[in-house]
């Protein structure tokens, strides 16, 4: 299909919303070009127009054009519903229960498709907690609220449909409620969205304890926007989060896992890190690690090094994966947890072990790490103390390990925050970086610390008698 409306230097159009309150930007008095769109994204967006829809790009992908950043995705909303917009693209799927949304597949991208939001209020939501909902096999047309709110004010819900200017009011942030159209090449300007471009400012929109009770999550996604962007936030968008950050503990774990995901893994972990902290919010997260850095300066240094050096991986292009930081998170959290199974009594690699099942199962109350996550997390924490001891002949099986380049990694790590390590985090990479007889040679040079090495039974032979006053005793 072509995507032939026009050409962006084309006459001037007439906008397309011509009764409307906001702020139309026509295309000679903004930097966005169809070329830096998605072939994807326009195709879904002409396909829409030609069959009579208004159909938007909205939220980070015009935010990010219009401050010089390449968009992570596009989003698209309009005034199709799901089913009709099921209906124009084979290639499209309808997911989600709370938001109704289609996803448009084209090869690896995807481009999410929403119907305009109208306001919940207007569908009179009802006023029940989350078990309440009809479950996934039970739940149709009949007895599926298009709108729920709990007892706190969060949405459980919102399949309420509305106009573009009812769907800006609804989105949560100023810089997020800017829609363009290649209908018109225009950008509407909702809520100040530009004017708060300019001045590198968060805002909300609305009222901010009432947007921050329908959905908690909207703290987060604050601080992940001050941080990824550089800006700062209005007073009047920070002042709710510190009373307000126990909503989070009304978050499904498995959602709150994917926000921290998102928070950490844009190439601003450590700053969005000290966000969380300055707002108290990474306690809500986190707990026992909060609660283990509060005190433990070091503690607090590996996970600032991890969050940098992930940081840093992220600017080279270099892979990373979550399992990593969750590895780091978690790592003050486990040190205490240790500290209190050696004071029960079991020996150091039974402790190890026993409080890392520990931790991984409190942490799943608070933001779930799924089982692919948990079992590189504790094979990571369980290589420590092999790595730091002198492993002598031991080192050549060490590095075949499939968990060895996370634990090697972390280790240094470890070192570079301050950890006493013994230095081994500088012999492993010494090791690493050696030939063959040079790791013979280091390996052999490696002296065993005291009471590292297990007794060994001599094999064969008979015991060796005690002779003199010792064999008297």
């Amino acid at each position: 299909m072509t995507a032939d409306v026009g050409t962006d230097d084309a006459p001037a159009r007439t906008p397309v919303l011509s009764d409307t309150s906001a702020r139309i930007i026509p295309r000679d008095a903004h930097p966005i070009s169809r070329s830096q769109i998605s072939e994807g994204a326009l195709k879904v967006l002409y396909r829409l127009i030609k069959a009579g829809h208004h159909a938007f790009l909205v939220g980070g992908g015009v935010r990010d054009l219009l401050l010089g950043q390449d968009p992570k995705d596009f989003d698209i909303a309009t005034d199709a519903l799901p089913e009709e917009v099921h209906e124009l693209f084979r290639n499209s799927r309808l997911i989600g229960r709370r938001f109704r949304l289609a996803h448009v597949r084209f090869g690896r991208e995807i481009i999410e498709v929403a119907t305009f939001r109208g306001p919940a209020a207007d569908a009179e939501p009802a006023m029940i907690e989350a078990h309440e909902l009809p479950s996934r096999r039970k739940s149709g047309p009949d007895n599926e609220p298009a709108a729920a709110l709990s007892g706190s004010g969060m949405i459980l819900r919102d399949n309420v449909y509305g106009t573009v200017e009812q769907d800006a009011e609804r989105r949560d942030f100023t810089i997020n409620a800017l829609y363009y159209t290649p209908a018109d090449f225009c950008i509407y300007d909702f809520a100040g969205g530009l004017e708060d471009i300019e001045a590198r400012r968060i805002r909300l929109i609305g009222d901010p304890e009432q947007r921050y009770r329908e959905d908690p999550v909207r703290m987060l996604r604050a601080l992940r926007f001050a941080a990824k962007l550089d800006f700062t936030l209005d007073p009047s968008t920070a002042r709710p989060i510190r009373e307000l950050g126990e909503l989070l503990l009304d978050v499904p774990p498995a959602r709150l896992f994917d926000e921290v995901v998102k928070l950490l893994l844009h190439g601003q972990g450590l700053r969005t890190f000290e966000l969380l902290r300055e707002h108290d919010l990474f306690r809500m997260l986190f707990p026992a690690s909060e609660a283990r850095i509060a005190h433990d300066p070091v503690a607090l240094a590996v996970v600032r090094t991890a969050l940098a050096n992930t940081d840093q991986r992220i600017e080279e292009d270099r892979p990373v994966t979550p399992g990593f930081l969750i590895a780091a998170l978690l790592w003050p959290a486990l040190l205490d947890a240790r500290d209190e199974a050696l004071a029960d009594g079991l020996p150091p690699a039974e402790a190890l072990a026993e409080a890392s099942r520990a931790v991984i199962a409190r942490q799943q109350m608070h933001t779930s790490v799924p089982k692919r996550f948990s079992t590189f997390v504790c094979e990571t924490w369980e290589l420590q103390p092999r790595l730091e001891r002198n492993a002598g002949r031991r080192a050549a099986r060490l590095l075949s390990h499939p968990r060895f380049r996370a634990a090697y990694d972390f280790l240094v790590v470890r070192e570079r925050a301050g950890d006493d390590t013994g230095g081994k985090g500088a012999w492993w990479t010494q090791y690493q970086a050696s030939d063959e007889g040079e790791r013979d040679a280091l390996a052999a040079a490696a002296t065993p610390e005291p009471g590292s090495e297990p007794r060994r039974r001599r094999r064969g032979g008979r015991r060796r008698r005690r002779t003199g006053s010792a064999a008297a005793e």
